[in-house]
């Protein structure tokens, strides 16, 4: 019995360390995902560090607390005697179950390689990012409350598509009707980043972007100064992430850094309700017509 217990720890550090190393190996962001996009400043380490710890806290808050399942929980002994005259039939059950019971204790926040330097992704399941980032900031703006130290940016990610122009104009088609297709409206702004990526212009894409916005409801506006919506594109290597979220000059562009800064001279104004120092100046915001 009890080299059975002791076989079954074995096993399960084993496990615990081959996700470490395919961790390490660089899973990366992929086509497909939806997540929080973050940016630091040179420690990645302590950045993923600082967004586990930040990203539980509020996704606590908004979600509930997340149930993490032992590894071996689904292994009774009853089954396992079953199959130990099947090697190969337990190998392939264990497999599985591995799989499934990995799934759930990663279902809310996955760190995984981004593709860029001093950018970190975190893959999210069973989350809304725009909510949840818009939270976070909107609860860090009213109490100005630091809470992180090498976070700049924290920008949610709520669709991903190949970083190439006819990927990224049919899958904006679709990806914007919920906030602007009739009778949906508002008044809006891009903000472009690429990294990594020489094929996609940012004048372009711009372009093909607000032509679409206006072609899903001619009274969408655009509005550099004040926006409701501003629609987030960032670009590594080939897959382009897109966003659209409010609040994006009062939260200081998404800045954890900045939007705690105390400003006396700053007007005060209402963030958006929650539903949905990194500046870069070569890339500002834009409308069609830039």
């Amino acid at each position: 019995m009890s080299s059975e217990v002791q076989k079954g720890k074995k096993r399960g550090k084993g496990q615990y360390l081959g996700n470490a190393k395919r961790h390490r190996g660089g899973r990366q962001l992929e086509v497909g995902m939806q997540g929080i996009l973050i940016t630091c400043n040179m420690n990645e380490r302590k950045c993923i560090g600082e967004a586990y710890s930040l990203l539980t806290e509020y996704g606590d808050l908004l979600y509930g607390a997340e149930k993490l399942c032992d590894k071996e929980d689904n292994l009774s002994g009853s089954e396992e005697e079953e199959d130990d005259d099947d090697v190969e039939a337990a190998l392939k059950k264990e497999v599985a179950q591995i799989r499934t019971s990995t799934e759930k204790n990663l279902c809310r926040f996955q760190s995984i390689e981004s593709g860029a330097n001093n950018v970190v992704f975190f893959r999210t399941l069973n989350v809304e990012p725009e909510k949840l980032v818009h939270h976070i900031l909107k609860d860090l703006y009213t109490t100005k409350k630091r809470k992180t130290r090498v976070i700049l940016r924290m920008l949610p990610v709520t669709g991903t598509c190949k970083a190439f122009p006819e990927d990224l104009k049919k899958y904006a088609d679709t990806f914007f009707q919920p906030w602007f297709k009739v009778p949906n409206k508002g008044t809006y702004q891009i903000v472009y980043k690429a990294r990594n990526n020489n094929h996609m212009n940012r004048e372009e894409v711009i372009k093909d972007l607000a032509g679409i916005v206006g072609s899903l409801n001619p009274e969408n506006k655009v509005d550099l100064t004040s926006p409701e919506y501003t629609v987030v594109v960032e670009i590594i290597k080939n897959v382009c992430c897109l966003s659209v979220v409010k609040d994006y000059t009062l939260f200081r562009k998404y800045n954890l850094q900045e939007v705690v800064k105390s400003a006396k001279e700053e007007k005060p104004q209402e963030p958006a309700a929650d539903d949905g120092k990194e500046q870069n100046k070569e890339d500002p915001p834009v409308g069609p017509d830039a």
